[in-house]
């Protein structure tokens, strides 16, 4: 019998978060530069919350954790306090952060494809491979061309918010509902 953890909740919450942070950037795809760095700052902390969770919670059950997921957090954690912080410089730094972030993100979370395929099956598994393999390119892009990143700033984020809110919502119900 598949054992799965309680922290379907958390997954599912951040999920409908990302949605709708992705669903108002493709609205108002300008208000990146203002107001909504705040908010991406939020999520950028919080997810990072999370990836550093995942490392202590996987490395307690294992006896060692994916380093992957310990760098990411910190570096989402890094990006959110200095979009809170600076939100003026956000604006120019958002251009060098977000494809850091993307990559990292993206490795992190291709680093634990199994433990996806084994708590969610496989549909969850391919849905997370293509999108996260998707963040990689669009994080190597934006580093590549960073005219690129400045011009599509606002709809990259938007579609990718979006696809990674339903990867959390997914892997939020896969969750949800077992003991530990």
């Amino acid at each position: 019998m598949r054992r799965r953890s309680g922290f379907g909740w958390f997954d599912l919450i951040i999920g409908i978060l990302l949605v709708l942070l992705g669903i108002l950037t493709f609205v108002r795809p300008g208000m990146i530069l203002t107001g909504l760095l705040y908010l991406y700052g939020i999520i950028a902390v919080v997810m990072g919350i999370a990836d550093i969770l995942l490392y202590i919670r996987v490395e307690r059950y294992t006896g060692f954790g994916p380093i992957v997921s310990m760098v990411s957090g910190i570096l989402s954690v890094m990006a959110g306090v200095m979009l809170l912080v600076y939100p003026g410089t956000g604006v120019m730094v958002l251009s060098l952060l977000l494809p850091i972030w993307f990559i990292a993100h993206c490795i992190s979370r291709l680093s634990h494809l199994s433990m996806i395929r084994v708590v969610s099956g496989n549909g969850a598994y391919y849905f997370s491979l293509i999108l996260n393999i998707i963040g990689l390119i669009l994080g190597f892009m934006m580093i590549l061309r960073p005219w690129f990143s400045l011009a599509a700033t606002g709809w990259i984020i938007g579609l990718y918010l979006i696809l990674l809110g339903i990867d959390s919502i997914i892997m939020g119900l896969g969750n949800m509902g077992m003991r530990r």
